[in-house]
Parts: C-alpha cells; structure tokens; sequence
C-alpha cells in the first residue's frame, strides 16, 4: 500500500466505520433516517458564505460544503437558500460583507478563509459562525490556545500543515537546494505564521529563507521574478493572494526554472511541481457536517472546533519538468499524479 492511499484511507477512516455501524443495526439505520429525516420534513434555512477571493481551492471547499449539505436533506433552491459573496481580495470588503450578513441574520454564517473568518467574527455575537480553510486559529485570534472559541457563536474547521513534513517534502525534489524562496502577503496572518514557521525550522535542513511580499495578486509574478538567482525552490502556502493569480507564479517560475512547491492539489493543477496538502474537497464535505449540526438544530457552542491534519502528496511531472526537475519514481509512487489524474478526467 503507498503513502498516498495510506493517507486517503486515513481520511474516511472514520466515516466509513460509522457508516458500516449503521448498516448493522436496522433500529440504529432508522434512527439515523429520522434524524436526517427527507427533504420535505425540513424547515427552509438560511445559510450566508463569504470567503476572501474566489480560487479553484477555496471554491472546491464551498462546493464540498454545499453537497454535504444536499445529501443530508438541506437542497440548496428547495429548502436552503444560499447566499454567497467574494470580497476578492479586499479586506475592507470582506468586513462590509460581514456587517451585512450580521444584520441579515442567517440561520448560519460560513467564513472560508481567514480575513473573512475574522471579519464575520467581529461582526456578530449571535448568528453561528462556521470558519474554515483556516490554517492557526489560534494566531487568527477565533479560538484560544486550549481550543475554546473566543466567542460562544463560533466553531469551524482548520487544517494542520506542521512545517517539518514540507521541508521534508523539499528536499526529496530539490535535495541541492540551500535557499526557500517564500512568496506571501504580509497582510495573511496565516501566512506571517507560515514564514515565522519556516524561519525557524529551516537551518535543521540546511536550508536559509528568501521572503518576498506579494501584497496584491498583481505583485505575484514581478515577487516571484526578483527570486531570479537567488532561490533554487519556491514554497507557497495557502496565501490567498499567491493562489488566486497562482498561473502567473507559475508562468515566472517556468521562466526561471526554479520548481515551485505548493500546499494545494489545485495548484500543482495550476503549475506547481508538488504540494503536500490537505483534500480540499473532502475539507468541505467535513465542514458542511458541522454546518449542517447548526442547521439541524444543535448549539453551535456544543460543536467543537476541529483539526483535519491527514496530508496527501500530488504531484506533476510535466510542470515539474517546465520548471527544470525531474520527479523520482519513488516520489511518485507515494504520491497522486495530477497528469494521470487530468487524462483519466479528460477521457
């Protein structure tokens, strides 16, 4: 069994356990009906989402969550309506939304992102708020240390990326590599911690860190371009202005034939060589569960926040190949090969 399908099983470990439980015991499959109930015995809902940008990964969470919602009765258009908004990348935005959405009062607010996370928060005391694609709530001020909501309105998913693993993932590609060069804006807590992160636990790898800023997703392939000479590998974290103009990132380091590592199946599909990261998909379809908790009925200040930390390797040849490395078989073999993944879609 590889790494990759190790990791996959990891995942839906759980849900599968609990399903094949349901399915022996007849009372335990009725009672689990009752509960989901059909479309027709539930009350129409009102569900607000917001995120900071619209990109391939966050949009597959929101999609996650949407269909988490539809199989378990909440169909958006019969009795779940849905608003979402963007604030595309403008934080003074993504804090008009928030006030909106507080004074509609939604039967639940989901925030993708940390900007919109923080926004909605300051934004209401009462309406349940979801968070997730959040990588240190604790630095982003929405839970505590011991993992208490600072808010009695407030849970939501976030994603473990221990910085260890990812250096590890960077030397198995670039092993002559001496200098990260980290792209981010300054303005994502999540992404200050990343670097804060990198800073620290690089020297153990015999690596030093390049970092450049990037505060627009404009400033993306001139930040990327100034790394020319200087870097032998970028590193991107889940920085939300470097992953919605993530193909310029891409285009530069082509150019530059400097590999890029990323922390996003969607973006080794944009161009990245590799990522090591969480399944955006199935981080949605985890945190409809939740959603779907408040909407049901329960109090959100029963839902404990939680951490979905299983990683999974993607990798890409040919972009490893544009950008001047090779994949080694071994890589490969414990990895999910985004060209074979996009030639079995195509077909």
């Amino acid at each position: 069994m590889t790494f990759a399908t190790t990791l996959r099983f990891s995942l839906y470990g759980a849900a599968m356990s609990a399903a094949l439980g349901l399915l022996g015991c007849s009372d335990a499959t009725d009672t689990a009906a009752d509960s989901a109930g059909t479309d027709a015995d539930k009350p129409a809902k009102t569900l607000a989402i917001t995120q900071i940008v619209e990109h391939p990964s966050l949009d597959e969470m929101r999609r996650g969550i949407i269909d988490e919602l539809a199989d378990k009765g909440y169909i958006e258009g019969q009795n779940l309506t849905v608003n979402f908004q963007s604030a595309q990348g403008n934080t003074a935005t993504a804090g008009q939304i928030a006030k909106q959405f507080a004074g509609d009062n939604p039967d639940a607010i989901v925030a993708i992102s940390t900007p919109s996370a923080q926004s909605v928060v300051a934004s209401t005391k009462t309406v349940p708020v979801i968070y997730t694609a959040i990588s240190d709530p604790v630095a982003a001020k929405l839970i505590d240390a011991n993992d208490v909501p600072i808010q009695s309105n407030v849970t939501g998913l976030s994603s473990e990326l221990p910085i260890e693993p990812q250096l590890d993932n960077i030397k198995k590609i670039v092993p002559d590599a001496k200098t990260i060069g980290y792209v981010y804006s300054p303005g994502e807590v999540n992404s200050v911690v990343v670097l804060d992160q990198l800073k620290k636990a690089a020297p153990n790898y015999g690596l030093t860190i390049l970092d450049v800023t990037a505060n627009r997703p404009t400033d993306v392939a001139m930040a990327t371009r100034s790394l020319s000479g200087r870097a032998d590998v970028i590193y991107t974290s889940l920085d939300n202005n470097v992953v919605s103009a993530f193909e310029a990132m891409a285009g530069a380091a082509n150019e530059l034939d400097i590999p890029v590592i990323a922390s996003d199946e969607f973006s080794v599909r944009r161009g990245a060589t590799a990522a090591l990261g969480v399944n955006d998909y199935d981080f949605g379809r985890t945190t409809g569960k939740m959603v779907y908790r408040v909407l049901n009925g329960e109090a959100v200040s029963a839902i404990k926040p939680e951490v979905m930390n299983t990683l999974t390797l993607y990798a890409s040849p040919k972009h490893a190949a544009e950008q001047g490395v090779s994949l080694s078989e071994d890589l490969l073999k414990n990895a999910i090969n985004i060209d074979k993944k996009a030639q079995t879609t195509a077909q």
